[in-house]
Parts: C-alpha cells; sequence; structure tokens
C-alpha cells in the first residue's frame, strides 16, 4: 500500500499546500482510492502518475468544502477522460443532495454509474483487495475515519491440517490456496482454515477532522498507521475545541497510548510556516508530537509519498 498526498493545507490552500486530500494506491496494479478531494485536487492529481480511470472509489469524511469542494469538477473530467467503469462514492448523505443539485445546476451527465454509500450508516464496503470500515468522529458536522485493510494477503497451505483432515493432494488443495471453499467428504470446509499468512494483513487509518483521537481506539487495532489531522500545536488548544480540531501533542498521545508504530499528521493550519526557522511553523507540530510519542513520525507535505511494506514498515518513495 502506498499513501500520497495531494492536500494537507487546512481550511484555505497556501502556496505550497493545496488543502485536503490523500490517495491510497493498492499494493498491486494501479488501483488507488482518493480520501477527500478539496479544491483544486485534480490539478495535483495531473503532477502524479495516478490516472481517474483507474480510480476504484472517493471517500468524503465531511461536507465541509476544503474535504469536497473538488468533487464536482473531479468527476467531470473523470467523464470527459473516458472514463466508463462504475465509481464508488462513500461519504454524508449531504454529499449525494449537494452532487444531485450541482449536476442538474450545470447540465452534467456522467457516463459511467456511481455507486453513492452513506457514511452516516457506518458501512462496510468490500472492494477486490481492500475492506473499507467506516468510524465515527468528533467534529462541527458529521465526520468520519475510513479504515483500509489489506484482503488478500499472500499466503500457504496449512500442509498438516490438510493431512488430519485426509484431504489429498491435487485440485482440491489448489481451490484452497486460491481461497475457495470446497465440499469434502460431505463436509463444507473454509479455505481460510487451511491457510497461514506470511504476513500481518495491512490497515491504514485515515481520518477526517476530529477533536477527540481516542474515538480512534478500535479503528487502530492491528492498524501499521495513522493518517490524522494536527490542525494546530498545544498552545492553539481553546481555538482547537472551538472548530473542532485536534492539536499536534493531542494526536500523538493517542497514538503513544495505543502503541501505533506509525503516525502521519496532516491538515495543518496556514498559521505554521514551512520555513522551521519562522514561528510558529510546521516544525514546531513535529516537536511537539515528538515529545510525547515514541514510534515513527511523518508530517505530511503535498506529493509526500509513502509506502506501508508487508512487515509493516513505513518509508519514504524518493
Amino acid at each position: 500500500m502506498n499513501l500520497l498526498f495531494l492536500g494537507t493545507s487546512a481550511g484555505v490552500p497556501t502556496k505550497s499546500r493545496n488543502v485536503f486530500g490523500v490517495a491510497l494506491r493498492e499494493s498491486k496494479g494501479k488501483g488507488w482510492y482518493l480520501i477527500d478531494c478539496g479544491e483544486g485536487t485534480q490539478h495535483q492529481v495531473l503532477n502524479t502518475k495516478l490516472s481517474l480511470n483507474a480510480l476504484k472509489a472517493i471517500l468524503i469524511t465531511h461536507v465541509h468544502g476544503d474535504h469536497c469542494y473538488g468533487l464536482p469538477g473531479l468527476l467531470a473530467s473523470a467523464a470527459m477522460s473516458g472514463r466508463e467503469a462504475p465509481l464508488t462514492i462513500v461519504a454524508p448523505t449531504g454529499i449525494k443532495a449537494w452532487l444531485d443539485a450541482t449536476f442538474e445546476a450545470t447540465q452534467l451527465s456522467l457516463p459511467f454509474d456511481v455507486k453513492f454509500v452513506v457514511s452516516d450508516e457506518l458501512p462496510n464496503v468490500e472492494f477486490e483487495r481492500i475492506t473499507v470500515t467506516t468510524y465515527r468522529l468528533s467534529h462541527r458536522a458529521s465526520s468520519y475515519a475510513y479504515g483500509f485493510t489489506e484482503r488478500k494477503v499472500e499466503s500457504a497451505l496449512d500442509v498438516d491440517k490438510l493431512a488430519q483432515k485426509g484431504i489429498p493432494r491435487g485440485p482440491l488443495w489448489g481451490q484452497l490456496k486460491q481461497g475457495t471453499d470446497i465440499e469434502f467428504a460431505g463436509e463444507r470446509l473454509k479455505s481460510s482454515d487451511f491457510l497461514i499468512s506470511k504476513h500481518k494483513p495491512r490497515k491504514v487509518v485515515i481520518a477526517g477532522d476530529n477533536d477527540q483521537p481516542d474515538l480512534l481506539s478500535e479503528a487502530c487495532a492491528g492498524a501499521q498507521v495513522l493518517v490524522h489531522e494536527a490542525t494546530y500545536t498545544e498552545t492553539m488548544d481553546e481555538k482547537a475545541r472551538d472548530f473542532g480540531h485536534s492539536y499536534a501533542k493531542q494526536v500523538a498521545a493517542f497514538a503513544e497510548s495505543v502503541q501505533l508504530p506509525n503516525l502521519v499528521l496532516t491538515h495543518f493550519s496556514p498559521r505554521y510556516q514551512p520555513n522551521p526557522h519562522a514561528s510558529p511553523s510546521i516544525e514546531d507540530i513535529r516537536k511537539e508530537a515528538q515529545s510525547v510519542y515514541s514510534g515513527t513520525l511523518y508530517l505530511a507535505r503535498d506529493f509526500l509519498e509513502l509506502t506501508l511494506s508487508k512487515l509493516g514498515d513505513v518509508t519514504e518513495v524518493e
């Protein structure tokens, strides 16, 4: 799995940061998922190798504009680029009403089917290689986190267990290895009972705006990476509470409490300058998080790409 950050600013864009958007690429092939679509996201995509024709789904965390205003334009561009494959959109119900009104007002007709899944119902959505789970957060508007869990983990047959069941070598072994359940000796046997995974399923959690990181305890169980907003530092904690956001130390302390191995902070207020010698700066966010977190920490920047290995290690793609 790869994470490619398309926008890392909160509220408004800056000269070096677009508003929020993250691409999650599958480990094989060109398939990818877009989490949030702030204004200008399609322009950011043009500066990458991502193709709108290979996009599997768009997942919107909440209705605020810096997370969704780029959505109609991106869909229109996908249509004009010749996309015909169906597209899944997982989002709060308000997004569907807004899109329907926009399509009608601008006479936009898409040549591909859109399957809309309402995130307010906390759905689990299964794709070929990934299962997406929805978690409720705390913000001024209904906001959600999405957990992306690898479905098809490389595995080996449990030969001893097959022998105990008396299943002969041959086609039945092959079917089990491919993940297909079989009938044997009048019994229905599940392939999962005869497979030994070579590594834990990779899991990434990407959260929308949220002022209570502790709400992600369940979501982060088994996860190797959490992507979470750190809009402010602790000196701005009152403003963070007023606007339903988190500050760096708050998120990092949560990540430490659940022993999360990798934390990526993003969605920074424009008040934090990229120059580490300026004040306040992004470096202030880093120092604050590192003061309470012992895992691997990344501060996202536009076009930063991270890869999550089968062993759960995160490294930057050069």
